[in-house]
């Protein structure tokens, strides 16, 4: 399978334009299977959602509806979105060409900056499959709490049905330049010990509060970088995912049947 992560220039609050830009980098970077774009790419990250979150079903899921049928591939990138029982939720759409979609909202708020205050938290992990690969959807902060997403085989306490390995985890943010260098460690590291691929996918700009100057790339199972964005510029990457050698790097060094299987709730 092949991958294309959109690194992004997000204008404030700004849907039409965010999502015309994304619209282009697609264009420009036909052929992949899959397109990654970042946290609440088409707004900006909205830590107060009142007057600005969409509804669920609003204008930006249905631009990624048509990507997808477009391109006859997946689009996935989060969006601010007002549930029907009034909530709001930092939502990650996974969307598929024949109109389908699955969506995690994020689990770890970023209470640093009042998002707790707001939104409110998934709790369950989502895994999808799209073209016989199993990728797991993250949110930013997610990053930093490495047992939400524990990559293992044995059955666990979090839900009633035994794991099953993913081999993609998708990490979207809006991840400010004065922490970048936590980013890149943790990408690496995610992929080290999960055995999987790793995809971050960063925005560059600016909002109201901070700079943000990307590092978006994909990362192998063995932790080291396929494809990377240069800083601070807008930026398509594209990158195959081997998952025959993925399969055989986990046969021959099986480091997940030996991974904790530990109780989230």
């Amino acid at each position: 399978m092949t991958v294309t992560a959109l690194q992004t220039d997000i204008v404030w609050n700004d849907i039409p334009y965010n999502l015309a830009t994304a619209e282009q980098l697609i264009k420009d970077s036909a052929g992949a299977d899959l397109y990654v774009l970042p946290e609440m790419f088409s707004t900006g990250f909205i830590t107060q959602p009142d007057g600005n979150a969409e509804p669920e079903g609003g204008t930006t899921l249905q631009w990624m509806l048509r990507m997808a049928k477009e391109t006859q591939a997946a689009i996935t990138g989060s969006v601010a979105v007002q549930t029907s029982q009034g909530d709001y939720r930092n939502r990650m759409y996974f969307v598929k060409p024949d109109g389908t979609f699955a969506y995690y909202d994020k689990h770890h708020l970023f209470t640093y900056a009042g998002e707790h205050q707001h939104y409110t938290a998934g709790t369950e992990p989502v895994i999808v499959l799209w073209r016989g690969v199993r990728i797991m959807l993250q949110v930013c902060y997610d990053l930093r709490f490495p047992c939400f997403s524990r990559n293992n085989s044995k059955p666990s306490t979090l839900n009633s049905k035994p794991s099953t390995p993913y081999d993609l985890c998708i990490y979207v943010a809006s991840w400010p330049e004065s922490r970048r260098a936590v980013w890149d460690v943790l990408l690496r590291a995610r992929a080290i010990e999960n055995q999987c691929y790793v995809i971050g996918v960063n925005r560059i700009g600016d909002d109201p509060v901070c700079h943000y100057n990307g590092g978006t790339t994909i990362i192998s199972p063995y932790g080291k970088v396929d494809a990377t964005a240069p800083d601070d510029a807008i930026a398509a990457i594209t990158s195959p995912l081997d998952l025959e050698r993925l399969h055989a790097f986990r046969m021959k060094f099986p480091v997940l049947n030996d991974a904790d299987s530990i109780s989230l709730k």
